[in-house]
Order: structure tokens, then C-alpha cells, then sequence
């Protein structure tokens, strides 16, 4: 561990993290815990970052091999050093790469299933991070919505499903788009900070060339009572 870095738990996984740059955010624990893919073997994930979403997915689905894809060359290394650490070098590779190039690097039709936590601001809108890691991480600057969706469309099996976290404000746009790419939204579920608040996430399941049917689950709350993780939330986080 380096004087930049943390050293921190959650669940059974450890990993590193940088101080300053990009860390993980609760995104990461709501996604992993949406994505139902026991039956799905072989899976990629689109902007890695640490590596803690498909950790935490191997470590629950011993059978699951998954390409985690993330761009930064420093959060590559920091993912490729985390998934060591939890012993999970036979089952996850890191690739340091450019989604939109990744149809030279696989062929169609590759996976069971992929997933991502994307970055969800255009560049011109919300508070700019001066650290580079946390900004092109939130916001479209390197990567946006359209290039991910095309790179899920093209690597996953028809029948194949795509799991995403992203915000509600751009939920018109996001289901268009997966239409638009034969990824047809399957299941929504809202996630809100309190019982009365609008929901602040939301979570996609989508199959690849499925017919045109939604089904939206009931909406998951963060905090009950003053600060409080809910029963549901403590259970995701592991204190339960």
C-alpha cells in the first residue's frame, strides 16, 4: 500500500483504493446486488474501476468468469492488484482499454451477460471533479452512454442480459437507446434515499433481442429512521 492509498473492507473482499482519486460509491454495492446472473457464466464489465463490482460477483458466483474493462490505466493496475489480493486471478482479467475498440478485441456474441456503473453527466453539466480519476469516472468525457450500449449490444448473446446503475434523469434517453440497440429493458427497479424522496438511481436489466415487456420491482429504500441503513441496505452492505 502506498502513502496514496487506502486500504479497506467490505463484505469478504479487501481492496485498495486511491485517497484522493476514485472510489467506490454505494452505485457499486446496489449494482452487484441487482445483477441475478446465476446462470450466466461468462461476463464483461465496462469501466472497472477498482474492481470491486466484479469481486464482489465472482466471490457470490463461484462459477462466473468476467473481463472488467476500464480505461485509466491507474485504476487498471489498482483493479489488477485488488482482484490478487482476493485470490481471483484464475476468474477476472483486467484489460486496459477503450470500450469503443473492444470489437477488435472480441468477437459478437461473446458473453452471457455484461454490466457497468457509466458515467451519467454530460461534460458540461454538475460540478466538474479536478481530480482527473473521479472525473472521467462521473462524467462523459472519455466514454458515453451510446459507446457502451453499442459495445453490450455487440458482445453479449442474443438472449443475453446488460445490468446498469444510472440516474433517473436520463431514464428517456437510456431505454431509447437500449431499444434502439435490440436491448430490451426487462426489469427497472428505483432506488430512493428515504420513503417519500424521488428516487435518486435507478436500476436496468435488459436482454438482447427479447420481445417488449417491463416489468418494475418494488422501489428499494436507502435509510429508514434519521440515518439508519434499512434492513434491505444493511443486508447489501454486509452488516446483517
Amino acid at each position: 500500500m502506498s502513502y496514496y492509498e487506502t486500504y479497506d473492507s467490505i463484505k469478504d473482499i479487501r481492496l485498495f483504493q486511491s485517497k484522493t482519486g476514485y472510489r467506490f460509491s454505494v452505485d457499486a454495492l446496489l449494482l452487484e446486488d441487482f445483477i441475478s446472473a446465476k446462470r450466466l457464466y461468462n461476463g464483461i464489465e465496462f469501466g472497472a474501476g477498482s474492481g470491486i463490482i466484479s469481486i464482489l460477483l465472482a466471490k457470490r458466483n463461484k462459477n462466473t468468469k468476467i473481463v472488467a474493462v476500464e480505461l485509466q490505466k491507474s485504476l487498471a493496475e489498482r483493479a489488477k492488484g485488488n482482484i490478487e489480493l482476493n485470490e481471483l486471478g484464475d476468474r477476472i482479467e483486467v484489460i486496459n482499454e477503450d470500450i469503443r475498440n473492444l470489437k477488435k478485441v472480441f468477437p459478437t456474441n461473446k458473453f452471457d451477460f455484461a454490466f457497468s456503473n457509466p458515467p451519467f453527466r454530460k461534460p458540461k453539466t454538475g460540478l466538474l471533479s479536478m481530480d482527473k480519476e473521479r472525473a472521467v469516472a462521473r462524467h462523459e468525457i472519455k466514454i458515453t452512454l451510446p459507446d457502451i450500449i453499442e459495445a453490450a449490444s455487440y458482445l453479449i448473446k442474443n438472449t443475453g442480459r446488460f445490468y446498469l446503475i444510472y440516474h433517473p434523469f436520463r431514464l428517456v434517453e437510456l431505454i431509447t437507446l437500449l431499444h434502439d440497440a435490440s436491448l430490451e429493458p426487462k426489469r427497472i427497479r428505483f432506488v430512493h434515499s428515504r420513503i417519500g424522496e424521488e428516487a435518486k438511481m435507478v436500476l436496468i436489466e435488459a436482454v438482447k433481442g427479447s420481445g417488449a415487456w417491463l416489468k418494475i420491482d418494488t422501489s428499494l429504500y436507502i435509510y429508514g429512521k434519521g440515518s439508519e441503513y434499512t434492513a434491505e441496505m444493511k443486508r447489501i452492505y454486509g452488516l446483517s
